[in-house]
């Protein structure tokens, strides 16, 4: 669990332009930055859980053995290689994508929905977003699930955790990165505690893309109240209109972006857009659930490959869409009607 590289070493300068969602975004120090690590308060539970409280995130370097990852990594490259997703004339745990494969991994950022049958309106592309991978792999499991994160998570919360059962893994290639949000949207249920894991299972310098999040901005939580008030899910019972697409079409009742202008968010909020200047295999960053982020673009021809997860306190409620042997999610069976 050592300390890689420091991040103020690093000039934005010496990268191509950094895109998110197409937009060029400013590299200059007030707009632009890099997060910094919190390893040296791992044997600190106080100063971690003030870190966390000060900066709403904890980014901790090569805290997983480096195999634990590239098994995990191996796992989910062989399955896209035997769907020719990947170009096999490069070694496979390079994740180079396949010419005639470069649509399937793209982000569609149109206002569009995941459908009752979890394909035909997934925002997601075929490869793009792939949680059945993640659940029948026992590589990836053994990561999310292990005892280094169940370690990490009870020394943060002074308490036994929990986590969802459901894993988010994401298979970018070439094109547009996430659309910028906070997860309490999508998972607000249940614990408010609720902490995200993003953990990286190549390495990704900022031309493959890689999470960014907004300097600060989980203290901006009343100026945007009213979108975190939001649930995808949830549907107005009183009105038709939302029934028919919710209730009964199995859509979101919005996308649960906050913004498709990453560019202008610094400005607007005074933070910074942070990032890694190389997120490396054994990193991992947690961050609150009210923290504005999304990702970069992927200006390179190999996959971005990632899993997302969740812990909380274990006696708190959990979110019911995420939990269990097969946890709904968004389909129809985790949509929740309200009067309003």
């Amino acid at each position: 669990m050592g300390v890689g590289y420091a991040p103020q070493e690093f000039m934005v300068a010496q990268y191509p332009p950094l895109h998110s969602l197409g937009r060029k975004l400013d590299p200059g120090p007030e707009a632009f930055g890099f997060i910094r690590s919190s390893n040296d308060l791992l044997d600190q539970p106080e100063l971690l859980r003030a870190r966390l409280e000060e900066d709403g995130y904890l980014y901790i370097q090569q805290y997983f053995d480096p195999q634990l990852i590239l098994a995990a990594r191996r796992s989910i490259f062989s399955r896209l290689a035997a769907e020719g997703h990947l170009d096999t004339s490069h070694d496979l745990m390079e994740g180079v994508v396949h010419p005639e494969m470069l649509d399937a991994f793209k982000l569609d950022t149109a206002p569009t929905f995941k459908g009752t049958d979890g394909k035909k309106q997934n925002p997601d592309k075929a490869a793009a977003f792939r949680p059945e991978l993640a659940a029948s792999s026992p590589e990836i499991q053994r990561v999310v699930f292990g005892p280094e994160m169940h370690q990490f998570y009870e020394t943060v919360f002074g308490e036994p955790v929990r986590h969802f059962d459901y894993i988010w893994c994401r298979l970018m290639g070439p094109g547009h990165g996430t659309p910028v949000h906070c997860d309490k949207v999508y998972m607000g249920r249940g614990s408010q505690d609720l902490l995200t894991c993003w953990i990286p299972y190549v390495e990704i310098p900022l031309e493959v893309g890689g999470l960014m999040i907004l300097e600060q901005s989980h203290k901006q939580a009343e100026r945007i109240a009213n979108y975190l008030s939001k649930d995808v899910d949830a549907y107005c019972e009183n009105d038709p209109a939302q029934v028919q697409a919710v209730a009964q079409d199995g859509k979101w009742s919005f996308p649960g972006w906050l913004s498709k202008n990453p560019e202008t968010l610094p400005a607007k909020f005074g933070g910074r857009w942070l990032t890694a200047p190389e997120w490396k295999i054994g990193d991992f960053i947690t961050f609150r659930i009210d923290l504005i982020h999304g990702s970069l673009d992927n200006q390179s021809n190999r996959v971005r490959f990632s899993t997302d997860t969740r812990f909380q306190p274990a006696n708190q409620p959990a979110d019911e869409r995420w939990i269990g042997e097969n946890p709904p999610g968004h389909s129809l069976a985790g949509k929740l009607g309200r009067i309003c």
